[in-house]
């Protein structure tokens, strides 16, 4: 009985043993379904993220080759209504030579007749003879040879496929912000982070997210190997929470620490001195909108932080000093001329204030600060105009095509004015012809009321037109285009004008 005992006991012993390891299982098994939950949602932002980046460089392109489409348009209309021009012309001389000669034949007077009829003559075959080969043929022709090659982007297209990868190294430790590098500055933020020290796994990129100010869902700013981002076009006077996460072929890392920055309460005047120095490479860095699918970045660079942490170690937090606002309360913003933005066909000249351009068409450039709120006010004087080309004023989405007019595509809304009158245009659609234009040595005026969501426009401080634009909403940037015969000078940090002050606020 006894040894029976014993043996149950033993065999009972190692079928414990099993039920624990079973039990530990399946444990495991449950954390993998998390996991792989976890990891499958991370995947299908990736791959959201990467397609709409195929997506944005497609419409890129597609506004590009559209642009060269109504170039040719244009030209050929240009050549066709320059050749009917010169037609008529001709053909009303060509009759009113036949018509004279018809009477001089019906001339009773022969002696008369006999002094002019050489001269005429001669004229008439002079004429007839202009109207030589090629005169009455077209010089050019109705069809648009622009053929587009999408066979082998639609190849390409097709193969797209997910490319296996042997899981080999483990998933990266969470990066470190570093704080000494992490600055604002006006609506901008610049952050910088690092792998521990200690670290050897391998990274193969890194997820910047940031919140919408307003303690909403973070989102992804920046995917890429950098270890620095700086991100335009931040709301003023807000508080904003950024993490960043490092990835590599295995898998993604946990977060950082959560670092809160507070954006300016307005912006500075460049060229004032700020409470701490500023590395001038700093301001090398090219900006872009929030939430954009690309950002350009620079590489790091040593820096100085003009913060103060003033949180637990698990939320750190920078604060501005700069402090600056206008008679009426509002925040009241200086900038400049963005030369990273701009065509290449733009020249800078003081400080990035005054623009020019080095072709007879019209080229765009941007101003440094995005504006997604608040009331703005900006001048722009004309330092060279000769009367003739029309430059457009106004605001415009960081994507607007370059090398047409402002107001040729959706991304703008501008004013463009001659030295005798001004429209307003957005999408190519003109509106509000309002007599009174541009000499050298005006003032164009741009206020942009995004609490109003209006846009309203002045030549030498009275409004031209009525309103110009309403229901924007969005992220806009100063805007101009000009050719090589204009050149302008940009002043900002104004008070708003008194034909705009006055009015009632909206409710």
């Amino acid at each position: 009985f006894f040894p029976l005992q014993s043996q149950l006991s033993q065999a009972l012993n190692g079928l414990s043993d099993r039920a624990k390891e079973a039990k530990e299982f399946l444990v495991q098994l449950r954390n993998m379904v998390q996991q792989i939950q976890e990891n499958s949602v991370e995947f299908e932002a990736c791959l959201v993220a990467q397609c709409d980046a195929l997506i944005d460089a497609l419409n890129r392109r597609k506004a590009q080759l559209l642009s060269r489409v109504n170039k040719e348009h244009e030209h050929k209309l240009k050549v066709v209504r320059d050749q009917i021009s010169h037609c008529t012309v001709k053909l009303r001389q060509t009759t009113g030579l036949m018509e004279y000669c018809l009477e001089v034949i019906k001339e009773n007077d022969p002696s008369g007749f006999l002094q002019i009829s050489d001269a005429l003559i001669r004229r008439v075959h002079l004429t007839e003879d202009q109207w030589g080969k090629g005169t009455l043929t077209p010089r050019m022709t109705t069809d648009f040879d622009l053929n587009l090659d999408n066979a082998p982007l639609l190849q390409s297209i097709h193969q797209l496929d997910f490319v296996q990868m042997k899981v080999s190294s483990p998933v990266p430790a969470p990066p470190i912000l570093q704080l000494e590098e992490c600055c604002t500055h006006n609506n901008s933020a610049t952050l910088s982070w690092k792998q521990p020290p200690l670290s050897t796994v391998q990274v193969e990129g890194y997820i910047l997210e940031l919140d919408d100010g307003n303690g909403g869902q973070f989102r992804e700013v920046y995917v890429g190997k950098e270890t620095m981002c700086t991100v335009d076009g931040l709301h003023f006077n807000s508080t904003y929470s950024a993490r960043v996460k490092a990835f590599n072929k295995t898998g993604v890392s946990p977060y950082s620490k959560t670092l809160v920055l507070q954006t300016s309460e307005e912006t500075q005047p460049e060229e004032q001195t700020l409470p701490f120095p500023v590395p001038l490479e700093r301001l090398q860095l090219r900006r872009m909108s929030p939430f954009s699918s690309t950002l350009n970045l620079q590489p790091s660079f040593p820096g100085r932080s003009y913060f103060e942490l003033r949180s637990s170690a698990h939320q750190l937090s920078l604060h501005s000093s700069l402090q600056s606002l206008n008679s009426a309360g509002e925040p009241v913003a200086w900038f400049s001329f963005d030369p990273s933005s701009a065509h290449a066909d733009i020249i800078f000249s003081n400080d990035n204030l005054t623009v020019t351009c080095n072709s007879y068409d019209d080229r765009v450039v941007l101003g440094k600060t995005g504006f997604s709120k608040g009331l703005h006010y900006w001048e722009l004087s004309i330092d060279r105009y000769d009367n003739h080309p029309d430059p457009a004023f106004g605001v415009a989405r960081v994507d607007v095509l370059k090398d047409a007019m402002l107001g040729k595509d959706d991304k703008a809304w501008a004013m463009y004015v001659d030295n005798n009158r001004s429209w307003f245009m957005h999408n190519n659609s003109h509106t509000n012809r309002t007599e009174g234009g541009i000499t050298k040595g005006a003032t164009v005026g741009v206020l942009l009321d995004l609490t109003r969501r209006t846009l309203t426009f002045s030549i030498n401080e009275d409004q031209q037109g009525p309103v110009a634009f309403e229901n924007l909403e969005g992220l806009f940037f100063p805007a101009v285009s000009l050719n090589r015969n204009v050149q302008v000078t940009l002043h900002t940090g104004l008070p708003v004008p008194e034909f705009y002050a006055s009015r009632p606020a909206m409710q």
